[in-house]
């Protein structure tokens, strides 16, 4: 005679409605006192023994039996819904478009419990032949998050993202800067549009994009105080942008910046401008004290200025298609340190921390100042003379930088 199963082991039954195999396991009570039962079905015995198998094994590793609906689709839709609450609603804009369209697509029918590292590894090389590295980074990312919270919801008993490294993507479009003479000729036309006054003060005082979507009148000064010991000349107060909780990029971008004359002028002409907008909006007309808005007093979307931009890059002919509100900041850096301006200095006037980060992003934007020390001595030492008791020698290096070598 056959042995009967033992309470917990589950069970195996055909059910004539479903025309399938059932397998049950009893996992327990509920607080109220009824069994919790769990079960799984399939058109074989084979079919439905393996599952009930494997309601066992996650039963015996204290894990609770998972649904055939936690699929790798679930636990990213459940982390977009749940795992970005107070985040920036762009980042949520940009992160739902990325899993919506790289990683539910090829991985999203998968079970969570079936995905292995090779799934992972394979769909990341796939992808670098489109993506760049950023974007392989951030749908990794999200992939990694999202396993990571159904993990922590012993949905799935490791996080196989975390065994795969990003590959190499492909290269991205490069930042790049205006020359002096591109800088000029668009200050000239850009005055033909109601984004003048933003991409003066963009280029003129290297502000970011974001902070200057958030600036308010209240912190520009353009009178200064010219009878104070030293006179104080006007200012803008970068202390804000558009980023969740209005706070800048970091602690070290909250930063004071005098205001060029032709900054002055051109902000004055704009808040005329502006006021004027605010009689022609009328009650459409929603005051929120920014300096750079919509014709209604809104604050100005990203996409609104890219594009307003590239009919500006435009007018001054070149390809809008190759330029970015962002690289009039890149450019603000590569005039400063092509008129001599000091690397420290720069990061100061950018709200960088330190010059690490200012030598990373515009590097290609830097003049190497590498002949200042020898453009010294030469002004020391004209006459050829060197200090007692030593002698030196100028040299040149293949890329034409002069060095000093003692001896």
């Amino acid at each position: 005679m056959a042995k009967r199963r033992s309470r917990g082991d589950g069970g195996l039954h055909w059910d004539e409605a479903r025309q399938r195999w059932i397998a049950t396991a009893q996992l327990g009570f509920r607080p109220n006192g009824k069994r919790i039962v769990k079960k799984g079905s399939g058109r074989t015995k084979t079919e439905a023994k393996q599952k009930l198998k494997e309601v066992l094994r996650d039963l015996e590793d204290g894990l609770p039996v998972v649904r055939d609906d936690h699929t790798v689709a679930y636990a990213v839709r459940s982390w977009l819904s749940y795992g970005l609450t107070g985040r920036d609603p762009s980042t949520l804009k940009t992160r739902t478009i990325l899993a919506n369209v790289h990683v539910i697509p090829d991985l999203g029918a998968r079970r969570l419990r079936d995905l292995t590292a090779d799934d992972v590894d394979r769909w990341l090389a796939a992808k670098a032949q489109d993506l760049s590295t950023r974007s392989l980074r951030d749908i990794h990312s999200i992939l990694r998050r999202s396993i990571a919270r159904a993990q922590a919801r012993d949905q799935v008993k490791r996080n196989v993202a975390l065994l795969c490294d990003v590959p190499k993507g492909r290269e991205g479009r490069p930042s790049k800067s205006l020359t002096f003479d591109q800088a000029r000729a668009v200050l000239a036309v850009a005055g033909e549009t109601r984004l003048h006054a933003y991409v003066v003060l963009a280029l003129l005082t290297g502000a970011r994009t974001e902070e200057l979507r958030a600036l308010t009148w209240d912190h520009v000064d353009l009178v200064g105080d010219p009878t104070s010991v030293p006179p104080i000349p006007p200012s803008l107060a970068v202390w804000r942008s558009v980023r969740a909780g209005g706070d800048t990029k970091t602690r070290r971008s909250r930063r004071t910046l005098g205001l060029p004359r032709r900054c002055v002028a051109v902000l004055q002409a704009h808040a005329v401008r502006q006021q004027r907008e605010r009689t022609e909006a009328g009650d459409r007309w929603q005051e929120h004290n920014l300096v750079f808005s919509s014709k209604v007093g809104t604050e100005l979307d990203a996409a609104n200025v890219r594009r307003a931009f590239r009919q500006v890059v435009k007018l001054a002919g070149l390809d809008p298609t190759q330029w970015t509100p962002r690289e009039l900041r890149h450019s603000f850096v590569s005039l400063l340190s092509d008129a001599g301006v000091p690397l420290e200095r720069i990061a100061q006037l950018v709200g960088h921390s330190g010059t690490s980060v200012t030598e990373t992003v515009y590097r290609k934007q830097l003049r190497p100042v590498m002949t200042e020390g020898a453009e010294i001595m030469d002004g020391l030492f004209a006459t050829g003379d060197a200090p007692s008791g030593r002698s030196h020698s100028v040299s040149h290096s293949e890329d034409g930088e002069g060095g000093v070598t003692w001896w």
